[in-house]
Order: structure tokens, then sequence, then C-alpha cells
């Protein structure tokens, strides 16, 4: 069953791995900030744009909401694209100061799916950086999905490709309970998996998954 096979291939990666610790951040809008700056980088340059908001102070949402936009495109600039992650950082903020008074808090009592909607209409969210804010900040039960999970699930015959987005979600959250925690970690160690072993051209010696069924030669997303 998908359920037991899904289960399994969490356990390996996580005897494996250990625990992953994710997502980096010291407070909700510095993961959310974090999940947006992401895009298209990797986690050492969102690092080292973090730290510029936090030595010019401005790393909350009333003082980033007021901030000049080419200032925030100059102090972001480590993460690439900064002129779009800028523009797309202001849209967040002004979806939240427009709809919730700019409170983070006043999200708490939005169900899931309609927050994930609101969020998905923001101009530069995509269902990637959607879900990440929904799990990794504010603690809702959703699976995020990338290139490196459906890479893993295809690959060992989880599903047949071409699957989409929703297709690979479905897949985790209809088979494994719904736990925070669970999905948090799950994530992370496919992403851990995805980037030592599960590339584009694999290299499965070594994988803690190497000796379950799989094809290397499948793409998916």
């Amino acid at each position: 069953m998908i359920s037991e096979e899904l289960t399994n291939i969490y356990q390996l990666l996580l005897d494996r791995f250990g625990p992953q610790h994710w997502w980096p951040g010291q407070t909700t809008f510095e993961i959310i900030t974090g999940a947006i700056l992401t895009q298209n980088t990797n986690w050492t340059n969102v690092e080292k744009a973090i730290k510029n908001l936090k030595a010019a102070d401005c790393l909350t949402p009333e003082k980033l909401h007021r901030l000049d936009p080419n200032r925030l495109a100059e102090l972001i600039k480590p993460a690439g694209y900064f002129n779009i992650k800028a523009k797309r950082l202001k849209n967040f903020l002004s979806w939240l100061f427009e709809n919730y008074d700019g409170i983070l808090d006043n999200l708490d009592n939005v169900d899931t799916d309609t927050l994930r909607t609101e969020l998905l209409a923001i101009k530069g969210i995509g269902p990637e950086t959607a879900d990440s804010i929904l799990l990794y900040a504010l603690n809702r039960e959703i699976f995020v999905i990338d290139a490196y999970t459906a890479r893993v699930a295809c690959r060992h015959h989880l599903i047949d490709p071409p699957a989409d987005y929703h297709q690979l979600q479905d897949l985790f959250q209809s088979n494994l309970p719904q736990d925070i925690k669970l999905f948090n970690e799950y994530h992370a160690l496919l992403v851990r998996a995805g980037k030592q072993f599960c590339r584009p051209k694999a290299g499965c010696s070594g994988c803690p998954l190497e000796n379950l069924p799989h094809s290397t030669d499948i793409e998916c997303l």
C-alpha cells in the first residue's frame, strides 16, 4: 500500500539523515520572508539577505511595509532577482495590511483552504511558496511539494508521471497521518535526499532509498 511505502521511505530517510530542524527563522515573519526570498536561489543567499534586513532593523511587517521599495531591493540583493522579490514581499505585505491590519495573529482564525486561496491570489506567490508559508510559518497541516519531492515520488513509482502539484500533494496528504510535525520533517528529508542523491542525474549509490524499487530515467513536474 502507498501509505506503507511512504512510511517506509520516511523512516529510512530519518534514520540516515536525522531531524532537519526546518524551517530556520526566529519569528513567524522571518520564516515567511525566507519562504518568499528562497524562490530560485539557495538558502545560503537567503540567509545573507535576512541578515541584511536584521542589521537594518526592519524585519517586521510594519517596518518592511513602510520601507522604500528600492531600499528593500538593495537589502535583499544577495537573494537574487532582488527587484522582483522586493515586489513580491511588498505584495504580501499589502495583502496582510489591507485584509488583516498587518497582524499575523489575525490569520489564526482563518481556515486553511481560505488562507491558501488568498495567498495564491497574491502576485508572485505560487503553490510551493504559499504552502511553505502555511506549513512552516503558520503551522497548518499541508504538505509542501517541490522538484525534489516530485523526483523521489516518481522515481520510486509512488505516482505515475506526469503528475501536477495538486496530484503530488494529494498523494502525501491522503496517505499520511495529518500531522504538522510529520509533514514538516518529511518534506525537509525529501529535500535533503533530492539535493544529495536524487538529482536530475540520479546518484543512487549510498542513498538511503537505494534498495527500494526505483527507476532513474523518470522525471516529474
